[in-house]
């Protein structure tokens, strides 16, 4: 955590050991982000992860990347012009991503939203709420069972008695 003042963790969410977080990063209530995640990008962006969502060990979140085709592949000063990806990312109630996925710049995943493990989610994708997607880069594969997730969060959430 390079700014522990730039982290809000919500109620019974965990955020496992060996994660790396250089951005602003607000979790809500009962997430999880599991070992090796890397959530990048520096403080002038925002990373934020919703209510009773996942990350799942390995996953990686820009909010900022190098253009590797224009500009120079380096740590590079102010005063010399690039062209990087840039952006918050925003991760919605409800939704998950599988180990080793990679999400770049500028994503918003609605709520209810699945990625598949090992997929790679391009800047500025656009997504369909209540929807799995996977692969590299990430297509639909099919509509999640909102009904039963929403009942299961029901659960969840209902007063002890």
């Amino acid at each position: 955590m390079r700014v522990p003042e730039h982290l809000i963790v919500g109620d019974d969410s965990i955020i496992d050991d060996f994660c790396y977080i250089s951005t602003r990063l607000t979790v809500g209530r009962g997430s999880h982000i599991a070992s090796g995640c890397s959530i990048a990008g520096g403080a002038r962006f925002h990373c934020r992860i919703g209510d009773f969502c996942s990350l799942s060990s390995g996953v990686k979140v820009w909010c900022a990347s190098n253009d590797f085709v224009n500009d120079l592949i380096a740590i590079v000063p102010d005063g010399i012009e690039t062209s990087s990806a840039e952006g918050d990312v925003e991760i919605g109630n409800y939704s998950g991503v599988g180990a080793n996925s990679v999400i770049l710049p500028d994503n918003r995943l609605p709520e209810g939203t699945a990625i598949g493990a090992l997929s790679l989610v391009p800047a500025g994708f656009k997504f369909e709420p209540w929807m799995v997607y996977a692969g590299i880069p990430i297509r639909p594969i099919r509509k999640r069972n909102r009904q039963r997730v929403m009942e299961q969060a029901r659960q969840l959430t209902a007063p002890a008695g």
